[in-house]
């Protein structure tokens, strides 16, 4: 049975496409306020910052910091930060649909913007933790939202082995 947006009728196409629409807004939305979170130069901090290749290290850090308020907003504001992910990539790429693909796609843009930080930004590094967590987030967010919207927009896809464990669609 076909979800209310998968329909064929003039009502559905009109709000499958007013979602896709406000979705790839989100999207938008979502890179402008990554760039400006994670690539603002911070001449003040260079010396304080250093590239870690080591994940749990920066975690570690993190976790002994005097300051609760401060682990959180380190480790809840990398989560939160990847999260738009899981909710928006299984609605504008359906074939991104899926957690392990939410999750390499996830990590290889947080590489690409982990990398862009340590070489062009002042006072910036890369950090391997910062990936785990913004991955994290990711998949948290799929779980919770992405999975439910994928599937309400877009039909479910057939995999080679459902030739041997379902029957053939109706038609």
């Amino acid at each position: 049975m076909k979800g209310p947006l998968q329909r064929d009728s003039f009502g559905s196409h009109l709000a499958r496409a007013m979602v896709l629409l406000l979705a790839f807004v989100c999207m938008v939305g979502f890179a402008v306020a990554l760039a400006k979170a994670t690539l603002v130069p911070s001449p003040a901090s260079v010396d304080l910052v250093h590239t870690n290749l080591r994940p749990g290290q920066s975690l570690r850090t993190y976790l002994d910091q005097p300051a609760f308020r401060d682990t959180v907003k380190q480790i809840g504001g990398n989560v939160l930060l990847g999260a738009p992910f899981g909710v928006l990539l299984p609605v504008l790429v359906p074939k991104a649909r899926g957690a392990l693909r939410v999750v390499v796609v996830t990590a290889l843009v947080m590489v690409a913007v982990e990398a862009a930080q340590g070489l062009i930004v002042e006072g910036r590094a890369f950090d391997i933790d910062d990936v785990i967590l913004n991955t994290t987030g990711a998949l948290l967010g799929y779980v919770v939202i992405g999975r439910r919207l994928g599937r309400a927009l877009h039909p479910r896809r057939r995999h080679w082995w459902h030739r041997w464990t379902q029957r053939p669609p109706a038609a």
